[in-house]
Order: C-alpha cells, then sequence, then structure tokens
C-alpha cells in the first residue's frame, strides 16, 4: 500500500483556486514566526511574556535558566520579529509580547499540548 497518488490532479478546480489563493498569501512572514517560535528556549520566553504583562531579561534568564546574554539574544530575535517589544529603564530592560494573535497561538498552543499529554 502506498500513499502517493496515482493521478495528477483529482480536483483540478480546487486545486486551481487553491494555487491562486496562496499566491496572495505572505506565508514567508508566517513561516518566521514558526522558526521564531519552533525553538525551546524562545518558546519558553514567549510563554513566559504571555502569562505576565513584562519581565526583566534578568528575570527571563532566572526562569529559563540560562545566562542574561543568551535570553537577551533570543528577546532580540523575538522583538525583530515583530512578535516581542521592549522598554529601557535605566540599565534595566524590560520585554513582553508585542502582538495579540501570537499571544493567542501561543495558548491555542498550550491548550492543544495539555489536551495531547492528557490522551496519552
Amino acid at each position: 500500500m502506498s500513499d502517493i497518488c496515482d493521478v495528477f490532479c483529482y480536483d483540478e478546480e480546487k486545486v486551481s483556486k487553491l494555487k491562486l489563493e496562496l499566491a496572495s498569501y505572505d506565508t514567508v512572514s508566517m513561516t518566521k514566526i514558526f522558526k521564531a517560535l519552533a525553538d525551546d528556549t524562545r518558546a519558553k520566553i514567549a510563554l513566559m511574556l504571555c502569562r505576565t504583562d513584562e519581565l526583566c531579561v534578568c528575570d527571563v534568564a532566572n526562569v529559563i535558566g540560562t545566562t542574561i546574554p543568551n535570553a537577551s539574544h533570543h528577546l532580540r530575535l523575538l522583538r525583530n520579529l515583530g512578535l516581542a517589544k521592549y522598554r529601557k529603564e535605566g540599565k534595566l530592560v524590560f520585554y513582553s509580547m508585542d502582538d495579540e494573535p501570537i499571544k493567542q497561538l501561543i495558548s491555542m498552543a498550550l491548550e492543544h499540548s495539555k489536551e495531547r499529554k492528557a490522551l496519552a
């Protein structure tokens, strides 16, 4: 039994419609979001930022058990992708999530993983 189709195109009308629709999407931006969140450290940081209003870089490092430069590197990447924002207060730098839909995506992914774990 093969998981490959023996036909070139089953529903040509549907395929044509979806090709046009796909061409109108910015899949590169979408891919960047998923790539940023695919890293375990950045996923943890994003989750923490979703659970609170803001966190100092040193507190992020403390929670995830890493160095301040490493936490800062990951936070900067999230900021450069437009997922997080920051503010400075003297020598302190505070980060927060900058995108409500991303917060919702992360919350949905967390709930989904909890449900999958409960079923296992």
